[in-house]
């Protein structure tokens, strides 16, 4: 499972938690402006807009999150159970899952620009290959000035707004809005008495007014934490204190090793994003190097036509002081 977020300070900040049992072989992928993209039903589009992210490369950069240049982000996560692709539709723009993210941001400077796509696309239940069924995903989509969340189920595709700027998994989308009611007692202030008001109870504990908040690594339960963390984070606008603090946001549902068990394994938090949108700075953190990395898309030639990939650091970086 996964968590994904934004986070405002100067500039704007966007990244993802990617929480599974295993790596595919992922590296940071910069998909330059002259790169063809080749659509299953679509065509090939030979130039669009420049854009950094997570990929595993099958000779196609197959994005599990990106930005592109001029700030629009996106990424996919799990939703098993309920995604439902669907047949090739007439009179529809037939995008398959696997491309979903270069189709909206190769042409896509906004969200605004991506729900009139949106509005005209069928998701099609198309695989990358026979060995690469559809993956069952949903998809966060955020600017600097809003959030949707795309999802494509039996009724069709829905895409919801998302005004607290943080994603998870299952359930749909709009149960965990309703879901955030249970919480509205929840403060970052010390408890007020309201059980008994004329009995003397006391706080006993700096953070009393955050008792009720979830710890459990249920996609619900992180939405719910990952919603309050991000509302409430507060942090200076230079660079290192917005990145810090968008890290922060993340730790807060990381997964430990061995505290989920899944068929085969353990789910845990393999890699941890936060790209810069504004800048085109890609930053990551991987399970065994909790050193902060970064790759700047504007120091590769965003005119070219091959792709530029960055493999993971994934040994921990440790700076002995003495």
């Amino acid at each position: 499972m996964c968590t994904a977020a934004t986070y405002k300070t100067k500039d704007h900040y966007f990244g993802r938690n990617l929480d599974y049992e295993f790596s595919y072989g992922e590296s940071v992928t910069i998909t330059p402006r002259n790169y063809p993209f080749r659509f299953r039903r679509m065509g090939e589009m030979k130039s669009h807009y420049a854009m950094i992210g997570m990929a595993n490369i099958q000779d196609y950069p197959l994005y599990y999150d990106a930005t592109n240049e001029k700030g629009l982000s996106m990424a996919g996560l799990n939703f098993p159970g309920n995604a439902d692709y669907k047949p090739l539709a007439e009179g529809k723009d037939n995008v398959a899952s696997f491309e979903f993210i270069p189709w909206i941001l190769c042409q896509c400077a906004t969200v605004a620009q991506a729900r009139e796509l949106l509005a005209k696309m069928n998701l099609s239940n198309e695989g990358f290959s026979e060995k690469m069924p559809p993956s069952p995903l949903h998809w966060m989509i955020s600017d600097r000035d809003e959030s949707i969340v795309v999802e494509s189920v039996k009724d069709g595709l829905k895409v919801y707004d998302d005004p607290v700027g943080v994603m998870t998994n299952n359930p749909p989308f709009d149960f965990h809005m309703t879901n955030l009611s249970n919480y509205m007692n929840v403060t970052r202030d010390i408890a007020v008495n309201r059980f008994a008001p004329d009995f003397p109870l006391e706080a006993f504990s700096r953070g009393t007014g955050g008792i009720g908040l979830p710890g459990d690594l249920s996609s619900a339960s992180r939405f719910v934490k990952a919603a309050f963390t991000r509302l409430n984070s507060l942090s200076g606008d230079s660079e290192s204190e917005s990145v810090s603090q968008f890290f922060h946001i993340l730790a807060s549902v990381a997964q430990q090793r061995g505290c989920c068990r899944v068929p085969g394994g353990f789910e845990y938090t393999i890699y941890s994003s936060c790209v810069n949108t504004d800048k085109g700075i890609y930053y990551y953190t991987t399970y065994e190097n909790s050193q902060i990395t970064a790759v700047d898309m504007r120091r590769e030639d965003l005119d070219g036509a091959a792709l530029v990939t960055y493999p993971l650091i994934q040994g921990q970086q440790i700076n002995y002081q003495n």
